[in-house]
């Protein structure tokens, strides 16, 4: 692979990167509030013993176990991203040698 293909896809990864990180940010922000909504929740399913307050409870633990799981496909994907930066970097300083 040429070196000026290798730093092209460098770049490629980095904006991609880039662009996750900020993802993540966001992800991790939700995941907080959809947690918190979801804890409060289940404290008013306990306290009222209603099926509605326990349907509600299910309901916010759903969005909560969706965002955590947004946010391990986000993590997964910047870690595959990460060990193919790794890889052109190795590629770039092996060329240059």
């Amino acid at each position: 692979m040429s070196r000026s293909l290798v730093e092209r896809k460098l770049t490629q990864v980095d904006a991609r990167l880039k662009e996750l990180r900020a993802e993540l940010d966001v992800v991790e922000e939700q995941l907080a509030f959809f947690t918190d909504a979801a804890d409060e929740a289940r404290l008013r399913a306990l306290v009222s013993e209603t099926p509605l307050a326990d349907k509600d409870h299910r309901d916010a633990q759903k969005h909560a176990d969706a965002m955590a799981r947004q946010r391990a496909d986000v993590m997964a994907s910047i870690g595959q991203l990460e060990q193919t930066q790794d890889e052109l970097l190795d590629r770039l300083v092996a060329e240059s040698r």
